[in-house]
């Protein structure tokens, strides 16, 4: 079987078109956005563009899509409203994944800003707490984060200390980001294995569902989170061949959030395929 390989796609045209626009550049897997991804606002649903799409998924054997929180989202923000409006959104955003079943929802946990990691955590256990419904059928995904300023997400320890206060357990997962991870000193150029065992200790790879496959502008340990095109980047091409073909990742959704457009994004999947002896 191929591989699962997709981009990060714009919603602005409807989800059926993006389906469309996957076939058209050689994914079989995307993310988008449920809403303004700078803003709060979401779009009217349209049920029909949402079955549409389902019947395309089906047709073309996609593999989970991953949806993604706004990047405005701060769960474990000082300022309480800030902290409603980030549970407010994800729970609309649940809402709308319901007409896709079976999917993901990652986002980015949120940044402390001077609170500490240990309150931060425990706020955005209880945003999940608050949101997440026992018979959703979506798995909600923190996000690998580079831990830049009060960011948290940059240590495996604390993705943990999130999961291990959410009452959901079989609806809470994480999204590794190889940029992010590499920004925040992960050796997965040198030493993919040892990370992956450390994530497997301290988190648990049966809770990996999604990778974010991105170069990086930056040297490991720099905390600046700045992607870069597969190949252009200080972890290079070969890296992500040996990453995507690795035994315990290997069936997992991966995604392109490279700085490129659809096109672009269409050449970087093609040249993926290829150095994985797909056609």
């Amino acid at each position: 079987m191929n591989h699962y390989i997709g981009a990060h796609l714009s919603s602005a045209t409807g989800f059926y078109q993006m389906g469309q626009t996957a076939l058209k550049i050689g994914a079989n897997t995307f993310q988008f956005f449920c809403r303004n991804p700078r803003g709060s606002k979401a779009k009217p649903l349209n049920p029909a563009d949402l079955e549409r799409l389902r019947q395309l998924l089906v047709e073309h054997d996609f593999g989970p899509l991953v949806a993604h929180a706004p990047y405005i989202m701060n769960a474990c923000s000082k300022d309480e409203g800030i902290r409603g409006l980030a549970a407010e959104m994800m729970a609309g955003d649940l809402a709308l994944m319901e007409h896709l079943p079976g999917n993901y929802y990652n986002f980015h946990p949120g940044s402390h800003v001077g609170q500490g990691v240990e309150t931060g955590c425990a706020q955005i256990a209880a945003m999940l707490n608050a949101v997440i419904r026992p018979e959703q059928k979506t798995v909600v995904l923190l996000e690998t984060m580079a831990g830049k300023g009060t960011e948290i997400g940059g240590r495996f320890e604390e993705l943990r200390a999130i999961i291990d206060q959410v009452d959901c357990q079989d609806r809470i997962g994480v999204c590794m980001d190889t940029c992010h991870m590499s920004d925040a000193g992960y050796d997965l150029l040198g030493h993919l294995d040892d990370v992956l065992e450390e994530f497997d200790r301290v988190v648990g790879l049966e809770r990996l569902h999604a990778i974010h496959i991105n170069d990086s502008q930056n040297p490991m340990g720099a905390r600046k989170d700045r992607h870069a095109r597969i190949g252009e980047g200080t972890l290079g091409e070969p890296f992500f061949v040996t990453l995507m073909n690795h035994p315990r990742l290997s069936a997992l959704p991966f995604v392109l959030e490279t700085p490129n457009d659809d096109a672009g994004h269409g050449q970087e999947i093609a040249r993926l395929r290829a150095l994985c002896g797909e056609n």
